[in-house]
């Protein structure tokens, strides 16, 4: 992030939410992560599905994979709808953005989480305000939840059930730690986290933030409630490493993401870069793609594809690797798209959009113009041969104070969705 918050919106339709504190950042956090506080205004009309480009490339003598018309994953979403509803617990997850997912070689699969609402649900779907504005609602900067090997969930978070904490807790007052892609090398789950700031807590300005630097977080597969170990990792460049994680052919590769604004316009332009390491553990001397090869040195990474998103994923099927990502290039855009490459390290090529998420804008599901969605992810724990299964994240621009706020009086607001993707070949 160059040491600096993405420029300002340029439009006067677009307004910082009025929130204190943690959830004001969670609405701040989608907007960064979208790429959508530099431009464009709130509302704009979901993207329609562009025209399919010609095949992409063959790799290894395998043509490209083709892709049918997504649905809605209804098992998927109605398992946490449901999950969420159950006030079983009020220290549970009742909401929240991100959504990696892990699956471990014990058979649980693992969703991390960034801004996670805890707590209560109302029988009207609403939520009580978070704590801190003086309500009831926990409401933490990261969190898990394992999907045990017979389908139940459940919530992972630190501190107690009656004061929970994130399982990152921020280092110091005015920092707070969001959440990266995550890995298993052997009995650890290893993730990624990003740290940021606010360097001046008390002036109420939801945008005045900063990007401190990346952290590796280790935690025991059996106890994922705290990590075991916290260490810095390559930040030099100001890229926010863990925008997605890939093993492959011995080496993990790491992705992240340079959100670049230029002073002179105030555009904000967000780059890919990638770095690997050889084995399973993300500890070891990391490599960074350049222009031209790998390199040791940090400020070597090169820029090799605009328009990622902060969070994205990079998967292998047969011998091509697929980037799903929300383009960032389309303020306020609707649409996921799909890269192929035949390397891990790209280049990625023959974009194709693959759905429009309904939700967004006043002529989305809501008829709310301050609804949009961000941080599209594949999940490799939850695809088959024949499916991919993608996530995105839903929140909403509403700067209303107290219960009236969109995130408080509809909880499927800041919930995920995920879709079914048909793929053959």
């Amino acid at each position: 992030m160059q040491d600096a918050v993405p420029s300002r919106p340029s439009t006067p339709s677009v307004h910082p939410p009025r929130f204190r504190g943690a959830r004001r950042r969670s609405v701040v956090a989608g907007l960064l992560a979208a790429g959508l506080i530099t431009a464009g205004t709130a509302g704009a009309v979901p993207a329609a599905a562009g025209v399919r480009p010609a095949a992409g490339p063959v790799c290894s003598g395998t043509a490209s994979p083709t892709f049918g018309t997504a649905t809605p994953n209804t098992a998927q979403n109605g398992k946490f709808t449901a999950y969420g509803n159950s006030n079983a617990l009020l220290d549970d997850w009742t909401g929240a953005d991100t959504t990696y997912s892990l699956k471990l070689s014990d058979g649980r699969i693992v969703y991390a989480y960034s801004d996670t609402f805890l707590g209560k649900v109302n029988s009207d779907g609403s939520r009580p305000v978070v704590i801190e504005e003086g309500g009831t609602t926990p409401f933490i900067n990261n969190s898990f939840v394992v999907q045990a090997t017979g389908g139940a969930l459940t919530t992972v978070h630190g501190g107690t059930a009656a004061a929970p904490k994130a399982v990152m807790p921020p280092p110091q007052r005015a920092d707070w730690y969001w959440a990266g892609d995550l890995t298993q090398s052997g009995s650890e789950v290893q993730q990624l986290y990003r740290e940021y700031y606010d360097p001046n807590p008390d002036n109420g300005d939801p945008w005045d933030m900063k990007f401190k630097g990346n952290v590796l977080a280790r935690f025991s597969t059996g106890n994922l409630s705290a990590p075991t170990q916290v260490a810095a990792m390559p930040s030099a460049t100001g890229v926010q490493w863990g925008s997605a994680i890939l093993k492959d052919g011995g080496k993990t590769y790491i992705y992240g993401t340079e959100d670049y604004t230029d002073p002179s316009t105030g555009v904000n332009t967000k780059y890919l870069h990638v770095a690997r390491v050889d084995g399973t553990d993300l500890r070891g001397t990391w490599s960074y793609r350049t222009s031209s090869g790998w390199s040791l040195a940090e400020a070597d990474s090169a820029r090799l594809l605009s328009g990622v998103s902060n969070e994205f994923s990079v998967t292998k099927r047969g011998a091509h690797y697929l980037l799903v990502n929300q383009d960032t290039k389309i303020a306020f855009g609707a649409e996921i798209d799909v890269l192929l490459s035949c390397s891990a390290d790209g280049p990625f090529t023959n974009e194709q959009t693959v759905y429009s998420t309904p939700e967004t804008g006043p002529f989305g599901s809501y008829g709310d113009p301050d609804v949009y969605t961000y941080n599209a992810h594949q999940h490799a724990s939850l695809s088959s041969s024949g499916r991919l299964v993608i996530s995105y994240n839903v929140n909403s621009l509403d700067r209303t104070a107290g219960p009236a706020n969109d995130n408080y009086r509809d909880v499927s607001i800041y919930r995920a969705r995920y879709i079914n993707l048909p793929v053959s070949g």
